[in-house]
C-alpha cells in the first residue's frame, strides 16, 4: 500500500523576492531541512517558490525514538588528560562511567522526541542563519534577516500548527510566531486564511489567485500568450529564459498583447527584441514569414476590471519611449563608420599585462590572416573583419546593451558598405555564444572566429590568468569549447598547437614565454573530454589517445579516439586491453627496480616458442602499424594490433617474465616494454576505464 503524502508543510512569506532568488532559496531551504529533520526520515519532499513565498511540503515520521548509545572512551590506565578530555566532550562526570573490557564507557539514554517537537526547536536556528546572497534588516528591535521582510510563518505537521516563534533574548524577532496562516493574492484576495495540509494550501491559494508551483506559472504564461499570438496569425519568439523569469514576477499571470508605433518597426528586429526584454520583460512576437510583428505581449499581475485596457496602454506608452531611446542610438551610432572608431579602442583598456582594445585588434588582424587560408577563405577580408570585430563596443547601441555586440557590428559595417563576409564575420564570430548555438560556417567568420578565442586564451594564460576551480572569470573554458565545436562542426585539419605559437609571438614580450602557456594543449584537451563525456562519448579513451602525446589537429585525434573505441567495443578488443594492462602493470614495477628497460630485446635469449611467436607478430605489425598512422586510416592500425592479441594471451599462459635467470628476465621485460611502445604510437590502453 502506497504510503500517504506529505504531512508537513512550511511556508515562508514575505515582500516580494527578486524573480532570479526564488528557485535558489526554494533549494536552500530543501537542503537545510532535509539536513535538519533527518533524524525524522523526512521524505517525499516539494519545494514551491512565487514573489512572496518560498515553501517546502515533506512526509516526516511522527518521533525519533529513544536511543541508548554507548560510547568508548580511553583505555584503562590511560593518561589523566586523554579521559579529562573525553568527559568535556560529552558533557559527564567519571561517575557516569564504566570499565568494559579494559576501556572506559559512557552509556546514554535518549528520550523519544515528537515531530512537532523537533520542528519546534530546530527551525528558529535554522531561519536565523538561512544563506540569502543578500539579506535586509527592517526592525531596530530584531537581528534577524530575510531576503525581503518577512511577514508570515506557516508551519503545519498531521493538520495541526507548530507553533514556535524568533525571538531570542532582547531580539524581538519582529514578532513573527509560526501558525496556519497564509496569504493570497496581493491585491486580488489579500488577507489571512488559514489552511491544515499541503492540498489544502494549494487548492486555497489557487482559489485566491495564487499559483504557488513556479512550472505551472510557466507553462500558463507560455501557452497564454501564444493563445493569444495565435489569434492573429502570430508566433512568439523562443526564449525560455524570460519565461522562467517573468514566472518569478507574478504569482497569477494575466498574458495581454499590445501594439508597437509604426515608427519604430524599421528597427532591427534584435534591438527591438532586446529592449523589449531588457527594460520591460516584454515578449517579441513574428509573422507567418518570421519578421517582427506590429505586437508584443507581456504578462501583467493581476485581473483588470476594464479588460486590461489601461494597462495595456500604459506599456504601449514606456515601450514607445524605450524604442525612442534605441532610435536614438541606431541613428546617432550611423553617422560614425566602424572604421573611425578603431582608433578610439587604443582608450579601451583589454588586459593590465594585455594592452589596450586597439592592441588586442592588431593581433588578431595577423592572426586572422595567418588562419584565414587554412579555412578556405582568403587573407585579406578576414584581417579586415578582425580589424572592425570589435569597433561597435563603442557604439551606444552596445554601451545600452551589451548583448548585441557583433549584431549590431553587422549592420553597421553593411551600412558603412564593408563587403558582406566582412559585415557577417563581424556578428558570427562571437558564436557560439552558448551550448545551444550554431558556430560559424562561412570561412572568413571561422578565421575570426578562431583567432578571437585563441588570441584570448594565449594572453590570459600568458598573463596568469588561468581558470582555477570553479572560477573563470575570463570565460576561458567557454572559449576552448567554442574552438573545439568550431573545429569539429566544420571538420578542419588545423594544427592548434602551431597556432597558439603563433598568437604567443605577437604577445607582448615579456609574456612570450611565460610557463603557463605549456598548459593550453592539455587544457584544450580535457574540455574535449569533458565535452566527449557530456556527449556519451568514451572520453577515457581520448586521455589515452592523448598520453601518446597531444595532438593539435583534433579531427585527427577524433579519428584515433574512435578507431581504439571501435576495437574495445568488441570481444578481441576487450581481450587486448586486458593483456596490455597486464604488460603495463609488470613495467610499472619492474621499471621502479631496475628500468627502464628500452632496449630492444636480443634473439638469442628468446627460450620458448611462445616468445618467439609473440616478438614475430609484433615484428610484423609494427610496420602495418606505422604505415596506418602516417597514413591516419586509424581503423587499419587497431586491425594491426588486434592481430597480436592471440599471440601476447600464449605469452602470460605459458612464459615467466620474472625469471630467475637475470638475463631472460630482462630480455622478456624489453619485450613487453617494445609491445608496449608501440601500441602507445596510437593510445596508452592501460588508461582506458573498465
Amino acid at each position: 500500500m502506497a504510503e500517504p503524502g506529505p504531512n508537513f508543510l512550511i511556508e515562508l512569506f514575505s515582500e516580494e523576492i527578486p524573480a532570479g532568488v526564488q528557485a535558489s532559496g526554494a533549494e536552500t531551504l530543501r537542503r537545510l531541512l532535509t539536513e535538519a529533520l533527518a533524524p525524522l526520515a523526512i521524505r517525499d519532499i516539494e519545494s514551491f517558490s512565487t514573489p512572496r513565498r518560498i515553501a517546502l511540503a515533506a512526509r516526516l515520521d511522527p518521533e525519533v525514538a529513544a536511543q541508548t548509545r554507548i560510547e568508548r572512551g580511553p583505555r584503562e590506565g590511560a593518561p589523566e588528560q586523554a579521559l579529562a578530555g573525553f568527559l568535556r566532550k560529552h558533557d559527564t562526570t567519571r561517575e557516569a562511567l564504566r570499565l568494559e573490557g579494559g576501556f572506559w564507557v559512557l552509556q546514554t539514554q535518549t528520550e523519544a522526541v515528537t515531530a512537532a517537537t523537533l520542528v519546534a526547536r530546530t527551525l528558529p536556528a535554522l531561519l536565523r542563519r538561512f544563506p540569502w546572497p543578500k539579506a535586509m534588516r527592517w526592525s531596530a528591535t530584531s537581528a534577524f534577516t530575510w531576503m525581503r521582510p518577512l511577514r508570515r510563518i506557516l508551519c503545519v505537521l498531521d493538520g495541526k500548527p507548530v507553533r514556535f516563534g524568533l525571538s531570542q533574548g532582547d531580539d524581538d524577532g519582529h514578532g513573527l510566531i509560526a501558525d496556519s496562516l497564509t496569504e493570497g493574492h496581493r491585491f486580488l484576495a489579500p488577507g489571512p486564511v488559514a489552511v491544515t495540509s499541503l492540498a489544502d494550501w494549494r487548492r486555497t491559494l489557487r482559489v485566491r489567485h495564487v499559483l504557488v508551483d513556479p512550472r505551472d506559472r510557466v507553462t500558463l504564461i507560455r501557452e497564454g500568450i501564444a493563445s493569444l499570438a495565435r489569434a492573429e496569425t502570430l508566433t512568439v519568439a523562443p526564449d525560455e529564459a524570460l519565461l522562467e523569469e517573468v514566472a518569478g514576477l507574478v504569482e497569477w499571470p494575466v498574458p495581454m498583447l499590445g501594439t508597437i508605433d509604426a515608427a519604430f518597426m524599421d528597427l532591427p528586429p534584435e534591438v527591438m527584441q532586446v529592449s523589449m526584454r531588457s527594460h520591460q520583460r516584454y515578449f517579441a512576437l513574428r509573422t507567418p514569414d518570421g519578421v517582427p510583428a506590429p505586437r508584443f505581449a507581456f504578462i501583467a499581475g493581476s485581473i483588470q476590471a476594464d479588460d486590461g485596457a489601461l494597462a495595456i496602454a500604459g506599456n504601449e506608452r514606456v515601450l514607445r519611449a524605450r524604442f525612442s531611446d534605441a532610435r536614438h542610438f541606431w541613428d546617432l551610432d550611423r553617422k560614425t563608420s566602424l572604421e573611425a572608431r578603431v582608433a578610439r579602442l587604443d582608450a579601451v583598456r583589454f588586459h593590465a599585462a594585455l594592452g589596450s582594445q586597439s592592441d588586442r585588434v592588431r593581433r588578431l588582424e595577423r592572426l586572422a590572416a595567418l588562419i584565414a587560408p587554412l579555412v578556405g577563405a582568403e587573407p585579406a577580408p578576414a584581417a579586415r573583419a578582425a580589424r572592425l570585430a570589435k569597433a561597435d563596443l563603442l557604439t551606444g547601441m552596445v554601451g545600452e546593451f551589451p548583448e548585441l555586440q557583433g549584431v549590431m557590428g553587422e549592420y553597421y559595417a553593411r551600412h558603412d558598405g564593408e563587403p558582406e563576409t566582412v559585415a557577417r564575420a563581424i556578428r558570427e564570430h562571437y558564436l557560439p555564444r552558448g551550448a545551444g548555438d550554431d558556430t560559424p560556417r562561412t570561412p572568413v567568420s571561422i578565421a575570426v572566429a578562431l583567432a578571437d578565442r585563441i588570441d584570448s586564451l594565449a594572453g590570459f594564460f600568458a598573463a596568469g590568468e588561468k581558470p582555477g576551480g570553479s572560477g573563470d572569470p575570463y570565460a576561458l573554458r567557454r572559449a576552448a569549447l567554442g574552438i573545439i565545436r568550431i573545429v569539429r562542426d566544420n571538420a578542419l585539419r588545423l594544427d592548434l598547437h602551431a597556432l597558439f605559437a603563433a598568437a604567443t609571438a605577437a604577445l607582448p614580450e615579456p609574456l612570450r614565454q611565460a610557463p603557463d602557456l605549456a598548459l593550453l594543449p592539455g587544457f584544450i584537451a580535457e574540455r574535449l573530454r569533458v565535452q566527449l563525456r557530456t556527449e556519451g562519448a568514451r572520453h577515457d579513451v581520448l586521455a589515452a589517445v592523448n598520453a601518446a602525446g597531444h595532438d593539435g589537429d583534433l579531427v585527427r585525434l577524433l579519428a584515433r579516439t574512435e578507431a581504439v573505441a571501435n576495437l574495445l567495443n568488441t570481444a578481441e578488443g576487450a581481450d587486448l586491453l586486458a593483456a596490455c594492462r597486464r604488460a603495463a602493470n609488470i613495467l610499472r614495477i619492474e621499471d621502479r627496480k631496475d628500468g627502464p628497460h628500452a632496449a630492444p630485446p636480443a634473439l638469442a635469449l628468446y627460450v620458448q616458442d611462445e616468445e618467439r611467436a609473440l616478438a614475430a607478430a609484433l615484428d610484423a605489425a609494427t610496420p602495418e602499424i606505422d604505415r596506418a598512422i602516417a597514413d591516419e586510416q586509424y581503423d587499419e592500425a587497431m586491425t594491426a594490433m588486434a592481430v597480436i592479441r592471440a599471440p601476447l594471451d600464449r605469452f602470460f599462459e605459458a612464459v615467466t617474465v620474472n625469471a630467475d635467470a637475470p638475463a631472460l628476465r630482462r630480455n622478456r621485460l624489453r619485450l613487453l616494454a617494445n609491445l608496449r611502445d608501440t601500441f602507445g604510437r596510437i593510445a596508452d590502453l592501460s588508461l582506458v576505464e573498465g
